[in-house]
């Protein structure tokens, strides 16, 4: 609501469970993953099955299905949409999206991190989800959602994704790193991909957590089979 922190994204397309409305405001829940909010009555439509997702890092809106069409607007990775196939791209209420930057509704990615790579780059913003500024949970939640894991949004709750890993055992691409509040998810052995608190954006890197001088807070290791 106005004046208030925004605390997570709602992506294009993602169901909204609306609970109640007051002066403008729509209080309830993201379907995708349950997260409880307040979003502009304004900005919600009558809900259609998606057919297609976004799966790079933003998707471009086109004039005609050309390729050398005009450019309206981009829609962020994880957008939903449903529309209809014209040759090579998907014609929707708001355009044309050629097919490469979409999946069908269904067919999923089979590695979270090449789908967490693609958003490299992208700035620290606190609640965000998308190429234009996003969370450590939020790049964990994109990466796994669109390889077909349903990933919760807040970081605490992601701890309960998988199975734990033992200090000694060796780390591989795709396993989940927790410190305090922060997650990452590893690129091979011994680099992660995480929205970097040094970089202020989506970095590889050694895993690191910020704490304070003295911290004895370990890092938490999981497996997502």
């Amino acid at each position: 609501m106005d004046g208030s922190d925004a605390v997570s994204q709602l992506l294009p397309g993602e169901g909204f469970a609306v609970l109640d409305l007051t002066a403008g405001w729509a209080w309830g829940y993201c379907l995708a993953d349950h997260r409880v909010g307040y979003v502009e009555a304004i900005e919600l439509a009558e809900p259609l099955d998606p057919t297609h997702v976004v799966v790079e890092a933003q998707a471009p809106i086109q004039a005609r299905p050309d390729p050398l069409a005009a450019t309206l607007s981009h829609l962020p990775m994880g957008s939903r949409l449903h529309g209809q196939v014209r040759g090579a791209v998907l014609e929707f209420e708001g355009g044309f999206v050629p097919l490469s930057y979409l999946r069908a509704v269904g067919e999923h990615e089979d590695d979270p991190v090449a789908v967490a790579q693609r958003l490299l780059g992208a700035p620290y913003l606190p609640g965000g989800r998308t190429c234009h500024g996003i969370d450590c949970s939020g790049l964990v939640q994109l990466a796994l959602q669109l390889c077909g894991v349903d990933a919760p949004r807040d970081t605490m709750e992601q701890r309960g994704l998988g199975e734990p890993l033992p200090e000694d055992s060796p780390l591989k691409r795709g396993d989940l790193l927790f410190c305090e509040e922060h997650v990452g998810m590893m690129v091979d052995d011994r680099m992660a991909i995480q929205v970097s608190w040094e970089a202020q954006k989506v970095a590889i890197e050694p895993f690191t957590c910020a704490q304070a001088p003295g911290s004895e807070t370990g890092i938490e290791r999981r497996r997502i089979a």
